[in-house]
């Protein structure tokens, strides 16, 4: 059987042994007729007695136990609860921690909590399990690059599992920000530029970590974050300041989030950033009106690291005190790290500035998840089954499959790729080709580099015996000093991780670019690639490059990467350009001279074998991008879904444009090739006009016309022709991916109804105005080939 249909049924057998649904398209709701689905009677029963219980053991608690669970504290090291945590715990003035893990850690600091106190309520111990707890997974972006929902929902069950099995309880994710600047450095960690396809992935990612039931052994509280939008920071800068119109935040940022709470996620994290002059912390708005009051959420509310302390930075709240009650009042229930809530609580209570209803409100909150998570019946974990958890050879193997699917080939000419695995020699260049380090990525959880396969690692294991493979790093990616400017370097530049750090000013990158060891190793890397028959050239982003605190001015390859790249493009050897990055990158030289460009992303603990098996034919590439990738950072933010403007780009002068660069992307929203060829067709409607409340069915034939088997994604888009509100050129609403034999054609159909069709009008209604609707079925946004049907909506 060969390697793709091997995954597909590994896939389909993994997720229901672990009663995941495999769904063969994304699930659809109305937005204003979405909640949840109805609660079978037994589950309504259990929520009853939950309900009863919460509210017993809130009658007995003090003012200083009820403070205690608002609290998340750090305090760990390597996992290991230090002295003042404990304190905490037996006192009752701690009610979560973050970083405390390793079963044996996590059930020394649970019986304090536990044992140590009158009421006995369990903490309950979380940490940032983004992409894997020790089996790390591709980044989310690179993830969202498979548009296989079904493919996260894997991997967030396998980090459950881990992670629950090491003591943890809760993890701080999915993050489900919409990202369309590609500066911000924390696009790596969420779904990328469409509403509907992030959507999509939330859903996924809940039900991944949370299960039917996440008071189960191997299932993890989830926590969507950031409410709310964080990916739209002006100038792509993190933590700064988003100012937008509702009908952008109910649109684009909110759907993601609305789809997690639909899913049951159990607790949401506010955002660092303001919204529209109101920090999220203290924005009732978000917190309270639209999360608890129209989307129904119970769950709790956690703040981001310090965010409630920070809203004295903002000049919104005036002191420590000031900042409690405004994060009370709006609806963070527990404080992360900060201490704010308990310095403060009982004064603002005694001055009347707060209620003792909204802090029963928010331990209430509290105690609603740990007695649904079992944490009173289960507080500690079975320690000897750790090591059997961690690693395991069927995660392992997930892992693999996961990276492959998230692979993008973004150009492929002269068949450049697959390449054969009997080469005489082959060169691997760059200077994350042997990074261990770097293909875990950021947020990589407690995973391990040393445990992690290269790309180097795996070349070597997949090609013939016979074959000599070379290797020569080319190349280091240069510090940040030369990335951008900064107003102070740090006060130990040997903190930094050793790398040479300054200000702006302190290094010269062109006298650096000359250095002697840089033109040395270039020459080395020219020299093998001119004994070889092939070159492999591995460029990219370092960890660090990306995720928080990561936002870049350039989206250029850093340091003097091209300079290999041009290099080993002059010797006329045919190279492959194997990219490992967390955000899209400007890579336009490589876009027009190199033959072959394969997005790799960072692909997590066994990303490189699953890089090998594309490069060399085992498994045929079929991802798309998530995300727009610029030819220029003065493009951003720049996404598909931009709505019409008047003056439509064109050759004439008086038109949207730029002087210097084209306007279409590099790579579009939705690109990805493979080894083999597809052609879309026959695209037809149900019914030619429906009414405002109805829906039509969408069909097309997608056929593999080349002569290997593939996968290929179909996007539908749609476009409302004249609305009341200016509405984007085209807009994402289903997608499906599927594997089809050469020559195998299939017909797949969807269904378009009101939550396809509507909009957010004046009044924030959702509605589905009358009129024309264009729907298009492509491969990707930008088809040249897009297939185009019409069909009217009537007011009756």
């Amino acid at each position: 059987m060969k390697l793709i249909q091997h995954a597909k049924l590994l896939l389909a057998a993994a997720l229901l042994l672990s009663s995941l649904p495999l769904e063969a398209s994304p699930q659809r709701r109305t937005p204003r007729a979405q909640g949840r689905r109805a609660e079978p009677r037994a589950a309504r029963g259990a929520r009853s007695d939950v309900e009863r219980r919460v509210e017993a053991l809130l009658a007995r608690m003090t003012l200083e136990e009820k403070l205690g669970q608002l609290q998340q504290s750090g305090g760990d090291v390597a996992g290991k609860a230090q002295a003042p945590l404990f304190e905490a715990a037996r006192a009752g003035r701690l009610g979560s921690t973050l970083g405390v893990r390793g079963a044996a850690n996590a059930n020394e600091l649970q019986r304090a909590a536990v044992e140590g106190t009158r009421l006995k309520i369990p903490l309950i111990f979380g940490f940032d399990v983004i992409h894997g707890y020790r089996t790390i997974f591709p980044i989310p972006l690179g993830e969202a690059a498979s548009w296989d929902p079904a493919a996260a929902e894997r991997s967030a069950y396998v980090a459950a599992a881990e992670a629950r099995a090491a003591g943890l309880h809760w993890t701080f994710a999915p993050m489900v920000d919409v990202a369309r600047d590609a500066r911000w450095g924390r696009v790596a960690e969420g779904a990328g530029e469409d509403p509907y396809l992030g959507a999509a992935f939330a859903r996924a990612r809940v039900r991944g970590f949370q299960g039917p039931d996440y008071s189960a052994h191997d299932r993890l509280v989830a926590c969507a974050k950031h409410f709310a939008a964080y990916g739209a920071a002006e100038a792509g800068r993190d933590y700064n300041a988003t100012d937008m119109s509702e009908q952008r935040l109910r649109e684009v940022y909110f759907p993601p989030f609305r789809a997690a709470v639909d899913a049951g996620v159990a607790t949401l994290m506010s955002a660092f950033n303001d919204v529209n002059g109101v920090p999220a912390t203290g924005n009732r708005f978000l917190l309270t009106k639209v999360l608890r009051g129209e989307w129904g959420f119970d769950g709790f509310v956690v703040s981001d690291y310090t965010s409630v302390q920070e809203m004295i930075a903002h000049g919104y709240a005036a002191d420590g005190a000031d900042a409690a009650r405004l994060g009370l009042w709006s609806g963070v229930d527990m404080e992360m790290v900060g201490r704010l809530y308990n310095e403060h609580g009982a004064a603002l209570l005694r001055q009347g500035r707060l209620r003792t209803a909204e802090v029963d409100e928010a331990v209430r909150r509290v105690l609603r998840i740990k007695f649904r998570a079992g944490l009173f019946e289960r507080p500690y974990v079975e320690e000897a089954r750790e090591s059997s958890v961690l690693l395991s050879a069927e995660h392992l193997r997930a892992a693999r499959e996961v990276a492959a699917l998230s692979l993008v080939l973004l150009k492929n000419e002269r068949e450049t790729l697959p390449l054969r695995k009997d080469l005489r020699t082959l060169a691997v260049v760059g200077p994350l080709a042997d990074d261990p380090r770097a293909i875990i990525g950021s947020w990589s959880g407690d995973g391990r580099p040393q445990d992690s396969v290269t790309l180097l690692q795996a070349v070597r294991a997949k090609v013939s015996p016979r074959t000599r493979v070379v290797y020569e790093k080319g190349v280091a990616i240069e510090g940040r000093g030369i990335l951008g400017n900064y107003d102070a370097p740090p006060p130990n530049p040997s903190a930094a991780g050793g790398t040479n750090v300054a200000a702006a000013g302190d290094i010269d990158p062109a006298r650096l670019a000359t250095t002697p060891t840089a033109v040395d190793s270039i020459a080395q890397a020219v020299r093998a690639a001119r004994d070889a028959d092939a070159v492999l050239v591995a460029v990219g982003e370092t960890a660090d490059m990306s995720g928080e605190a990561a936002s870049r001015t350039s989206l250029d390859l850093p340091g003097r990467q091209l300079d290999l790249l041009q290099a080993i493009h002059q010797t006329g050897k045919p190279y492959v350009v194997v990219l490992m990055n967390g955000r899209p990158l400007s890579i336009n030289w490589a876009a027009e001279n190199s033959p072959a460009i394969l997005e790799t992303w960072f692909a997590g603990t066994r990303g490189g074998e699953a890089i090998a098996d594309a490069l060399f034919g085992d498994y045929n590439p079929g991802g798309k991008l998530p995300v727009t990738f610029p030819r220029s950072a003065g493009q951003q933010p720049f996404y598909y879904n931009q709505t019409a403007t008047g003056r439509p780009p064109s050759g004439e002068k008086y038109t949207s444009k730029y002087l210097d660069v084209p306007v279409p992307p590099l790579y579009a929203f939705g690109h990805g090739l493979s080894y083999t060829t597809f052609r879309l067709s026959n695209l037809r409607l149900g019914a030619p006009r429906i009414n405002a409340t109805g829906s039509v069915d969408v069909s097309v034939d997608v056929e593999n016309t080349g002569r290997r088997e593939g996968d290929e994604v179909v996007q539908i888009y749609t476009r409302d022709v004249a609305a009341s509100r200016v509405r984007p050129v085209k807009e994402l609403k289903d997608f499906r991916r599927v594997t089809l034999q050469p020559g195998e054609r299939r017909t797949l159909t969807f269904r378009l109804g009101t939550a396809e069709l509507g909009f957010y009008d004046d009044s924030m209604r959702f509605v589905v105005e009358p009129g024309a609707f264009k729907v298009m079925a492509g491969r990707s946004s930008a088809d040249p080939e897009m297939l185009e049907a019409t069909f009217e909506v009537t007011a009756r």
